[in-house]
């Protein structure tokens, strides 16, 4: 009987390999990009965003990307998280009137949390925080709606829930450091959710324009299909069986392919077939791999420029800046450069493109692996290898020192300092994060540590001067981690500068 049982249980997990193969997803998540470019289609002015990190699979044509989380709007631990405000969407939404926002989940439900809270919580947030901004200045806005919109299956008792929030969530993102003023010259009407998915019935003769609205439009697309019954599918030459939510956990099935990759050699991957689709991946990660290592061991001599002031401007002085300076990346999802943080001559991005970014003085690099850099001197380089915080609890903490006296010396010569990571988004925000902390004051200018060395951080500190990072690094998605010892770093690392930052060797 229990040998009976071992095997029935291996049965099962060979199906569920087989049901969940490389080609089921990347063939799944193909299909479902058709549903997301009509529904793109229907408005072709408003830009199309993916929310990172699943929606970002479903199409290739993505304007922007935002990061809000469904853990931020799970059944009674709804929250509001000022570290990740997406504050660039509300510039797009007032360039282009609105925007779509792509996300996807598994089987079972018609929408991420994301999307039937989280996101509606954002909106009604910074509707009320608009609104209060515009009472308190006498600029009374006339029917401004800050009404918290969530989709009809939501229970009546957990939208109660919600509202009895609400005004604290509005006193948290004011005491953010956000630009509240610069948010309300963004929009001319209030944000409003409205949310589209496969079942939606849509006449294609009564489409309205969205300048027809009332609201400024945040349509919120559900890629893939809700059936809880798994749908084997023909073409006319492969079957396969269609995954719902399929680019969720790219770690687990993706197998180094990238959103990137995909799209550029889509038709060669689908059809392969699923005979033949993990080796011709294989091939096709196996080649950018080599191709990213040609370019760094032949990256050209980096020239060095005149140094500019490091103090802000006097339109720059607050901690958050006015979200219209946030470069929005109209090419690809893919980043294509790298975040300059206000005129503070400091820098993020992915070391993928460090090596070849020609307007950088000195490069700090946190990635695991070196890179090939022509520098004007070998103190212009350090490689301090960080991991995240889910493989090295310490990792960030044992190296920010170092970091930090990097910084120190490189920016107190009027050098421009760019901090690459992986893939830009965590370790080096984090990095950023503590340098900008321990060695500027709260407008922003570098004063050598001096305000650091003579203020007690707090949490709120920290919390005020990542939403200033963020809103130049609109990808920045730092993990709490992650932050979590940059805090430690900062209410323990007095003594940094006393660390010699000369390299081993």
């Amino acid at each position: 009987m229990e040998g009976g049982r071992v095997s029935i249980y291996k049965a099962a997990r060979s199906i569920k390999r087989r049901d969940n193969s490389l080609y089921n997803a990347l063939r799944s998540i193909y299909n479902d990009s058709i549903f997301v470019g009509e529904i793109s289609e229907l408005w072709p002015q408003l830009p199309l965003v993916a929310n990172l990190r699943c929606g970002l699979w479903y199409s290739p044509n993505f304007h922007s990307t935002c990061y809000f989380k469904s853990t931020d709007g799970h059944t009674n631990n709804c929250s509001f998280s000022t570290s990740r405000l997406n504050l660039h969407l509300l510039n797009l939404a007032r360039l282009k009137g609105g925007c779509i926002i792509v996300d996807s989940t598994r089987r079972g439900k018609r929408f991420p949390d994301s999307m039937s809270k989280t996101i509606p919580i954002w909106t009604c947030v910074l509707n009320r925080a608009i609104k209060d901004f515009h009472d308190s200045n006498d600029e009374h806005a006339l029917d401004w709606d800050c009404s918290l919109h969530l989709p009809l299956w939501v229970p009546q008792t957990e939208k109660a829930s919600i509202e009895e929030r609400l005004e604290e969530w509005t006193q948290k993102l004011k005491a953010s450091g956000a630009d509240i003023a610069s948010l309300a010259a963004c929009l001319r009407k209030p944000l409003r959710p409205l949310w589209i998915s496969q079942k939606t019935v849509i006449w294609l003769n009564e489409v309205p324009h969205h300048e027809s609205w009332d609201f400024t439009p945040i349509i919120l697309v559900s890629a893939s299909s809700s059936t809880g019954v798994s749908q084997h599918r023909t073409t006319s030459e492969f079957s396969w069986n269609y995954i719902p939510g399929a680019g969720d956990d790219e770690e687990s099935w993706a197998r180094g392919l990238t959103p990137g990759l995909f799209w550029k050699h889509v038709y060669d991957i689908i059809n392969s077939g699923p005979d033949v689709c993990n080796q011709k991946v294989a091939d096709i990660v196996e080649k950018s791999r080599v191709s990213w290592a040609c370019r760094g061991e032949n990256a050209l001599q980096i020239t060095v420029k005149p140094a500019k002031s490091v103090s802000l401007s006097h339109e720059e002085s607050s901690v958050a800046l006015d979200i219209s300076n946030i470069k929005i990346n109209t090419e690809s999802s893919e980043d294509s450069g790298i975040c300059w943080l206000g005129s503070t001559n400091v820098a993020l991005g992915t070391s993928q493109i460090a090596a070849d970014e020609a307007n950088v003085d000195c490069i700090l690099n946190c990635d695991r692996e070196s890179m090939s850099v022509c520098l004007p001197n070998a103190e212009s380089y350090l490689h301090l290898p960080m991991v995240s915080s889910k493989f090295d609890r310490f990792s960030l903490l044992n190296n920010l020192p170092k970091a930090a006296s990097f910084a120190k010396l490189n920016l107190g010569q009027g050098k421009r300092l760019l901090v690459c990571c992986n893939n830009g988004e965590d370790i080096s925000v984090c990095v950023c994060l503590g340098i900008l902390m321990s060695l500027f004051d709260e407008k922003g200018t570098f004063d050598d540590g001096k305000s650091f060395n003579v203020k007690q951080v707090s949490k709120w500190d920290m919390r005020r001067r990542l939403v200033y990072v963020c809103n130049f690094a609109t990808n920045a998605r730092p993990s709490r981690g992650n932050l979590r010892q940059v805090f430690n770093f900062l209410i323990g690392g007095k003594d940094f500068q006393h660390v010699d930052t000369a390299r081993d060797g």
